[in-house]
Formats: C-alpha cells, structure tokens, sequence
C-alpha cells in the first residue's frame, strides 16, 4: 500500500475546521511565505513546503489533540510518528505468525522467516548496500555504534593509535569511544568546530588526521543544529591515511538519499524510529571485508556453525552478529516504513525539509530575541532548527509550547560537548518531516508569544 499521493485530505479531528496550512509559497525563492490562506481541504505536496508530502490520516497520532489543542508536532530529531500500514505491518505479524524465524520446519515460522529476510533486503537496497549480508539488525544507532567500538575498536586499536571524532556528535558516538580509548591506550582527537556556525573546520583537518589515526567517528546530519558535514571529503581523506570512517546515519538516513557504496563509509548506523518505524530496531551497514574479520558482539544461539565442549564457530556475517532471537516483529515494520518512505521518495523528502527549514529560518529571525544556533545557511543543513527565546530556559520555553499543543525537544539533546562550546545549557529544537507543513512553523511561531507573555 503506497501514501496515496494528490489524495485530499484534512488535519486532525473531524469537524474542528482547521485548514491544511496558513502560509503561500515563493515560486521564485523556493521557501515558504507567510499569508497565505490554505483550502480547507488540502492536495499532498511535491516537496516545497506548502502541504505534508502524504496524507495525514496515515498518522494516527495526527488525529488526537495534544492539551487539548491539534497537535504540531516538530520533535523529529528525537521520534518521528509511525504510519498505520507499518503499526500494522508489526501487529499482523503477532496475529498472524508470532514464530521464530530460521530453524522452523513448519508454514508459521517459514513466513515469519521471509518477512524478516525481507525486511533486511529492503534496508540493504535503501542505503545502497552491495549486499544484504552487510546489514545487521541491532536495537538503533547507539547499539549499532557499541557493536563497532567493542567487536572492531577493541580488538584493532593500541597505544599510539588515535580515534578522530568531532564536538557536534551525539553521546552515543563519542562516550563508546572515550571507553575503547581508555581500555585501548588510543587517544581520542576532535576535529575543530567553528562555534559560530557548527561547522567542521575541515581546511584544518590535516592537523589532526594521520597516520596514526585509525577511526574516524564523524555524524552525517547534526542532531543539534541539522548541519551536514562534508562526508565524502572527509572519508576519502580518512581512508587516504588508511583509516576506516563510521558515519552516525541516525538523522541522514531517515531525511536524506544515501548510497552507503558510493560514499565509501565502512560503517553506517541508523535507528528505525527516526525514519517511520518502531522504537527499539535499527541497523548496522559495514564493509563486507572488514565484518569478516570481526569477532562477535553477542554470543549464543543463531549466531553459531557448530559447538563442542571447549570451542564454537561462528555464522558469517550478519547471522555472526545478531545472537538470541532478534526483533522480529520490529524489523517486518521497519522494512515496511522503508517501502514507504521510498514510495514517497527521500529527494522529495528532504526537498520538503529544506523549504521547512528555510521558511523557519526566515520566520524566526524577524524576532530579536531568537538565537538561531548553528546560523542559516540551508546549503549545509536542513531539517532541523535549534534556537533560544532571551534568556528563557528551554525547558520553560518547551513547557509553554506544549500547553499550545507544539511538540518540540528542549535541553541538551545528548550533545554537551557542543553546548559547551556554544556556551549555553540548552536550546529549543524543531525538527520537521514529510508530515509538517508551514502551519506547524506558524503554530510555533505563533505560541513562542505566550512564553513572551508569561516571562516578559
């Protein structure tokens, strides 16, 4: 079942007499502009900002109210909302099979095996994987990174040896690497930071990359401020040095194209419930090579060939690292919610985002008391919008949207590296996906005038 796309349809309860958006769009700028007044029944969108790119209904979510308001919700850098078909995709999994898959003789788990091998040959085909043999399922991005850190980095890194990673990473992609450092002897280096603009220095790159750096750890999209590091430049310059690179996909993947093959990446992880699937499911992309001569992350059953009484051999690649019954009913969804962002299309996505973004950009900063972190230059970044309103606590500023029915991620957003080198605690972050249009930047907009109100 593809998103019925050119389907009309409308936002939320049935009868509350909201319209689709409230703004016009700029043909000439590609950005959205204030003003203009939606139908009150609304076409899917072709990517430019105006309508959510597939119809609403498809996310339940979008039909309940959030304190009593319609809800806008802008915290997909955190979650994005699951569609229906792949809620049921999971569902009808325990329906209809609820069996393990691979050793069963019988029909049940037979076509629970299909789907799960399905599923994988789906997520191979949506990163440009050679082979589906190079994905493995893992709980999310920050399982996929610790499966790297101790089946790869403790086994390959030594004193002398250096990881390379930068301040814009997520926790997850820095602290498994400041623990393979420690129990390793390598030291971890940083690759500079423009504090102005979040963006890598990577004119300087060849201060801190050589021979002895033998990890590049690098984000593909900020969580923080959206930015996009330069990928391809720093993967060929990392493998120049002999070096090999783990992206953290967990935003790239669910926003934008990737093909994992021509970027040249040794390592990919990403997360199921960042691109319209389950919590708890995600996936690991390597290298065929470099998975062939890594031990196993997890130990027991399905991973193994034959075991004696003092001694085990191990599956191939990726049966090798995905010990114990795995999550078989999350993996059938996540093939599902593939299938429906590829219908929908991942250019289209992510031109969307960036017409989001952009009109945010120029909404946000009308307002003398916004802070927009990271700047706003949208050639290097999209999606996501990380601000603070004076000298208001993002938890305060967060709270007050909620009360207006904006959902939005306020805090640290497991990046305190990079507050520090921002110099704050904290921001308020809007992130956007196929399903916001430009009413939802209005509604925030809009409500960020309570929390001037109540804190003057």
């Amino acid at each position: 079942m593809e998103p019925t796309v050119g389907a009309q349809n409308e936002r939320g309860m049935e009868g509350d007499g909201r319209k689709q958006h409230s703004a016009s769009y700029t043909a000439a700028s590609g950005t959205v502009a204030a003003g203009g007044a939606g139908p009150a029944a609304t076409a899917v969108g072709g990517g430019d900002g105006r309508h959510a790119l597939v119809p609403l209904e498809d996310f339940p979510v979008l039909n309940r109210t959030m304190r009593g308001k319609p809800v806008a919700y802008l915290d997909n850098g955190a979650t994005s909302l699951t569609p229906r078909r792949v809620i049921e995709a999971e569902a009808d999994y325990y329906r209809e099979l609820s069996a393990n898959i691979h050793r069963g003789v019988y029909q049940l788990s037979e076509e629970a095996t299909e789907r799960f091998d399905r599923a994988r040959r789906l997520l191979a085909e949506f990163v440009g994987a050679e082979s589906e043999n190079q994905v493995i399922f893992t709980r999310g991005t920050t399982e996929s990174i610790n499966l790297v850190g101790y089946a790869w980095g403790r086994n390959r890194l030594k004193p002398g040896d250096e990881i390379l990673t930068t301040e814009l990473e997520h926790h997850s992609n820095i602290v498994v690497w400041q623990e393979v450092a420690r129990e390793t002897g390598a030291a971890l280096r940083f690759i500079p930071v423009d504090p102005e603009t979040t963006a890598l220095q990577v004119d300087r790159l060849d201060e801190v990359l050589s021979s002895r750096t033998k990890l590049v750890a690098i984000t593909g999209m900020s969580n923080v401020t959206g930015y996009r590091p330069p990928l391809r430049r720093i993967i060929e310059a990392a493998h120049q040095v002999g070096a090999r690179v783990l992206v953290d996909g967990a935003q790239l993947v669910s926003h934008h194209p990737v093909d994992v093959s021509s970027l040249g990446a040794d390592f990919l992880a990403w997360s199921g419930h960042k691109m319209c699937g389950p919590t708890g499911i995600g996936a690991l992309y390597g290298k065929a090579d470099v998975l062939d001569e890594m031990p196993p992350f997890h130990y027991g059953g399905d991973m193994i060939t034959r075991v004696y009484r003092d001694h085990a051999t191990y599956a191939d690649p990726p049966q090798k690292f995905e010990a114990g019954t795995p999550n078989i009913g999350g993996a059938i969804a996540l093939g599902e919610a593939v299938e429906y962002l590829t219908n929908v299309g991942m250019e289209r996505i992510a031109a969307h985002e960036r017409a989001l973004t952009a009109y945010a950009f120029e909404q946000l900063s009308r307002f003398p008391d916004i802070t927009i972190y990271g700047g706003t230059d949208i050639q290097d970044r999209a999606g996501i919008v990380s601000f603070g309103l004076g000298d208001v606590h993002s938890h305060d500023t967060g709270m007050i949207l909620d009360g207006e029915g904006v959902a939005v991620r306020a805090g640290f957003h497991c990046a305190q590296p990079l507050m520090r080198l921002l110099g704050i605690i904290g921001t308020v972050r809007a992130g956007f996906y196929l399903y916001n249009t430009a009413e939802d930047v209005d509604r925030l907009v809009a409500s960020l005038d309570k929390v001037r109100e109540i804190f003057g």
